[in-house]
């Protein structure tokens, strides 16, 4: 079964390598979608897969990567794209 969410990170998320990280876990988890860095600071997310695997992504961005400090973040169900790769984008 697959799931997908958005997701909106923030804290101090940007230039401490928060997309990177997430992409590196998001190919370790198997889950597919993309990241970016969103204007006023936050990072944005779309994350789709199997529901545990999406679920461990959500986990794994409530703390992000080490220089990471998170504050927040929101979630939200979303509709499954089919998006076969996890993207770096912004």
């Amino acid at each position: 079964m697959s799931r997908a969410v958005d997701l909106t990170v923030t804290g101090r998320v940007q230039g401490v390598a928060f997309r990177y990280s997430a992409a590196a876990e998001a190919a370790r988890l198997g889950v597919t979608g993309w990241v970016r860095n969103e204007p006023d600071g936050a990072v944005a997310a779309h994350v789709e897969g199997a529901d545990e695997a999406v679920g461990a992504m959500v986990a794994w961005c409530r703390t992000g990567p080490p220089s990471a400090r998170v504050a927040h973040v929101d979630v939200a169900e979303a509709e499954v794209t089919g998006a076969t790769s996890f993207e770096v984008t912004g």
